[in-house]
């Protein structure tokens, strides 16, 4: 699914990860208009259900913007974190209000600038963006809630926001890879943004794990 595409701008807001992910898609679209270096999102399901306390433990268009921030130090050459990516330096920082994102305090010690908020000038950029993505989450939200009442769901839906499992390598046939939760790849195809053709999990990591 490409951002921009005409898939990815669905205002139907639906409870199905496939939308939500369509959502995470045209908002991350939204903020390529503003700076168009930011790669496309490959995989946005990779974000639906997953939590991480350096860049933000809450799926949101604020976290969306910060990871944002990792694309385009990315797309430069910039190492923007250390400590398997937990640290995030001044040269994070200096991407992020760039992008219109603050951070008024000191570094923390452990996670450096990872918290930062979105600016007043941000807040108004993305008014549009942010009130559709809230939307769209409030949805999947009560809808997982919902479906966790009906139905056993596994060991994921007892383990957090985290999927409840370790990320493995998922690749495609161009060779890319990006780390998913198995059970967050066995929701919905991941397409690549590259050649068009779904990650999957080579059959030996699939059955270690």
């Amino acid at each position: 699914m490409e951002p921009g595409g005409t898939s990815a701008r669905c205002h139907d807001v639906s409870t199905t990860p496939p939308v939500l992910a369509a959502e995470l898609a045209q908002a991350w679209a939204d903020i390529q208009r503003h700076h168009p270096e930011l790669p496309d999102l490959a995989a946005p399901e990779s974000l639906i259900g997953e939590s991480s306390s350096a860049c933000g433990a809450e799926l949101s268009f604020e976290r969306l913007l910060h990871e944002a921030v990792h694309g385009i130090a990315a797309a430069r050459g910039v190492r923007d974190t250390s400590r398997a990516g937990r640290y995030h330096n001044r040269r994070f920082l200096a991407i992020a209000e760039e992008m219109g994102l603050d951070h008024s305090e000191e570094p923390h010690p452990s996670s450096g600038f990872s918290l930062v908020t979105l600016s007043p000038e941000a807040k108004r950029r993305y008014r549009p963006t942010i009130e559709r993505l809230q939307r769209a989450l409030k949805a999947h939200t009560v809808a997982t809630a919902s479906d966790t009442k009906r139905s056993f769901r596994g060991p994921a839906a007892r383990h957090g926001s985290s999927g409840g499992g370790v990320r493995v390598k998922a690749v495609c046939d161009c060779g890319r890879n990006v780390r998913v939760v198995p059970s967050v790849l066995a929701q919905a195809p991941i397409v690549c943004g590259g050649c068009g053709k779904p990650f999957r999990i080579p059959e030996a990591v699939g059955a270690a794990s």
